[in-house]
């Protein structure tokens, strides 16, 4: 029986945190451009956690305009990885890549990309790449030795 269908919840997942965030303290990022991440289990319930370090992210930098999208953004992400990765854990980070971006990102150990797939209009899933295509102003994935790295990049100042 593979991990995902033993149930890999009872396995250990190491959390690590960058940032800042409501609930609890954490450091921001020493790369050189500002960052905010961290490592959390790959279950639904993480889409929450997600959502609010985006939004803290987004708070931080003087951005509310863009917390909401950027939270929709993630919670797709973040679900997508839940239900294709298979991973135990997943990595949540939101960046500022440049003066006019915020970055959003969902790094897992699954080596499979996503495609975005045709829905039918009773359908009851697949449309989180449509919404996050939808939302933000470009995406992609990036491929690692070790799995991938699912983003989506928001305009600063996109509504004026």
């Amino acid at each position: 029986m593979s991990e995902a269908a033993q149930g890999s919840r009872s396995l250990p997942c190491t959390v690590a945190t960058t940032g800042s965030t409501a609930d609890h303290r954490v450091r921001p990022s020493a790369t050189g451009r500002p960052s905010y991440s961290e490592t959390m289990v790959c279950e639904a319930a993480s889409a929450i956690r997600a959502r609010r370090l985006v939004q803290a992210a987004c708070t931080a930098w003087a951005l509310p305009d863009l917390a909401t999208p950027a939270a929709l953004i993630v919670s797709e992400l973040v679900t997508n990885a839940v239900v294709h990765s298979g991973c135990r854990c997943l990595r949540v980070t939101v960046s500022r890549p440049g003066p006019h971006w915020v970055r959003v990102a969902v790094t897992d150990k699954s080596p499979v990309l996503p495609t975005p797939r045709a829905v039918e209009a009773d359908d009851e899933n697949g449309r989180g790449l449509a919404i996050v295509e939808a939302v933000s102003d470009r995406w992609g994935t990036d491929r690692l030795p070790w799995g991938k790295r699912v983003w989506a990049e928001l305009r600063v100042g996109r509504g004026q």
